[in-house]
């Protein structure tokens, strides 16, 4: 389903610049976005050199705000394609006067051009969109594709996140991190069951659990 149209969104994206990178990459080439760099200074940009975690698909900024406040020794990059949906977290974070969250307007196939090379101390991926459609297979968030950028964004021994209520997803995820290269741990069919400590809730997670739908989890970290 598609976000409604924000009133007054560019009025409310200004307002909250501060926390908002917005990259237009109508001119960069997705398929060379790794050859074609712009990177970012992640130390001036959060204006430390504490660790840098990043999210894909952060929605609403439930997850990352609040893992922002949980943890402020840690900096968060949250990255969302959707403006009506990103300007939310951005908020959020505002209101809550967090310094180390900052998000990033961004397609997460345009992330090798713009984020460095073993930055990041953990990737997660909370309820991405699952593309229940074969041919859809590719824009998957698990896709071959993007674990390989994750591959080359994570530092050594990093893992990934992963979270969903959609079985058919998890159980392509769980294929695809096999076959790329990645060891799987802590695998959970029924997050909400099980004694996992430390699970900071998204909106999605509120909603689906409330629901009686179990949530999937596991961490994938490269052999």
């Amino acid at each position: 389903m598609r976000p409604r149209h924000k009133k007054n969104l560019e009025s409310r994206l200004e307002a909250v610049s501060d926390y908002l990178i917005t990259l237009r990459n109508e001119s960069l080439n997705f398929n060379d976005a790794e050859n074609e760099k712009h990177l970012l200074d992640l130390k001036a940009l959060f204006g430390n050199d504490n660790p840098v975690y990043l999210e894909v698909g952060g929605g609403k900024g439930q997850f990352a705000c609040t893992f922002a406040e949980q943890n402020p020794d840690k900096n968060i990059l949250c990255v969302e394609r959707v403006r009506d949906v990103i300007v939310c977290g951005c908020e959020t974070a505002k209101d809550k006067g967090l310094k180390n969250i900052m998000f990033l307007d961004c397609l997460a196939e345009y992330l090798p051009s713009y984020l460095p090379e073993k930055s990041f101390e953990t990737i997660f991926l909370n309820f991405s969109c699952p593309f229940p459609k074969k041919r859809y297979a590719s824009h998957r968030l698990t896709n071959e594709r993007f674990l390989e950028i994750y591959k080359k964004l994570l530092k050594d021994g990093a893992p990934i996140f992963q979270k969903t209520d959609n079985m058919h997803f998890f159980e392509y995820s769980i294929e695809s991190f096999s076959n790329n290269g990645f060891i799987l741990s802590n695998i959970s069919l029924d997050l909400h069951s099980s004694d996992f400590e430390g699970n900071i809730v998204t909106e999605y997670e509120e909603k689906f659990s409330s629901q009686g739908f179990p949530i999937y989890r596991l961490e994938a970290r490269m052999k």
